[in-house]
């Protein structure tokens, strides 16, 4: 691992640096103004910023794959690039939910290439990741975060088990998402908008599926490295579903929205986040090579940790139903 890390730590570089310059340059551009940001109701933040992070960052990731793992291009980028494309014009001029969730279903049966029921089944899951994640950037340096820890610990574990094309391709993301992290890390002077965040939840469940299917991890890996989000995200929507409320229309009752209206800053969030991502990251990695016993420990453990973390967050914040008013 650590000869395979050296190898590529210059090309990784590159790619962080890439998507850093690549942002500074379109911050300039009409593009800056054209994808603004601008505070309502529902955000967490009160100055415009652009949304032009998931443009420079995206492109990079796709760039860079196709050149160092060609092998991924039909069951990977491909779709990947559908999922920008829509969300992309999302951004600028606001698409139905219908046309998204449809490109979003296309996408994910590529990415699977499979028609069994698991198979169907992991594109739904793919679905769900694209607009989860979708759901979970709304706080500077959030999604950013998760992505490169989450990718990271894929990484890691991918090579350790010898698949050096996957390891390779989560390195990509990993360090692309670095590269925007020095724009949006609180105070936040870029965000990456549906164009970033929508792929980014797309290759995250796509990476996901084809790691377990090609038997670089469990799929318990993948789910433990990025709980944080997938548990705030499902959970919440689980409430809302329970309250009968519009679960579908913006809102500010996930967990991290509800921490930074009861008083919390972004940098602390962000800062606790990436704590409780690499808790889990190395969770995962530990759970990659420990015996079947050790592994239901671990999913034990964090399952308790994750229920006493949400009790705390409800003890602390106001009501979920009162935080989406």
């Amino acid at each position: 691992m650590s000869g395979y890390a050296l190898a590529l730590g210059p090309v990784m570089a590159g790619i962080a640096l890439a998507v850093a310059i690549g942002i500074a340059l379109l911050r300039k551009t009409e593009w800056s103004a054209r994808l603004a940001d601008r505070p309502n109701e529902r955000s967490l933040h009160s100055v415009p910023q652009p949304r032009i992070g998931g443009l420079v960052m995206v492109p990079v990731i796709l760039a860079s794959v196709s050149w160092l793992v060609p092998e991924r291009a039909s069951s990977l980028l491909l779709p990947c690039a559908l999922v920008l494309a829509v969300s992309l014009a999302d951004d600028l001029n606001g698409r139905p939910i219908a046309v998204r969730l449809a490109f979003h279903v296309v996408a994910a049966l590529l990415a699977v290439g499979s028609p069994t029921p698991a198979g169907l089944l992991a594109a739904l899951a793919i679905v769900w990741s694209c607009n989860l994640y979708n759901f979970m950037d709304g706080a500077d340096g959030l999604a950013g975060g998760m992505a490169a820890i989450g990718f990271a610990a894929l990484a890691w574990v991918a090579a350790a088990a010898g698949h050096v094309g996957l390891a390779t391709t989560c390195l990509v993301v990993a360090s692309a998402s670095l590269g925007f992290l020095a724009w949006n890390f609180p105070p936040a002077r870029v965000f990456m908008g549906d164009a970033g965040s929508v792929p980014l939840g797309f290759l995250a469940g796509a990476v996901s599926w084809q790691g377990s299917a090609e038997g670089a991890w469990s799929p318990a890996v993948p789910l433990l490295v990025f709980a944080p989000f997938w548990i705030d995200a499902t959970a919440t929507l689980l409430r809302r579903v329970a309250r009968g409320e519009r679960f579908w229309k913006a809102h500010r009752s996930h967990f991290y929205q509800r921490l930074v209206l009861a008083g919390w800053s972004h940098r602390r969030l962000a800062l606790s986040a990436y704590l409780l991502m690499l808790a889990c990251a190395l969770a995962a990695i530990a759970m990659s090579v420990a015996s079947v016993p050790v592994q239901g420990a671990i999913i034990i453990a964090c399952a308790l940790a994750f229920m006493t973390l949400g009790f705390l967050v409800d003890r602390c914040c106001r009501a979920p139903h009162e935080a989406s008013r």
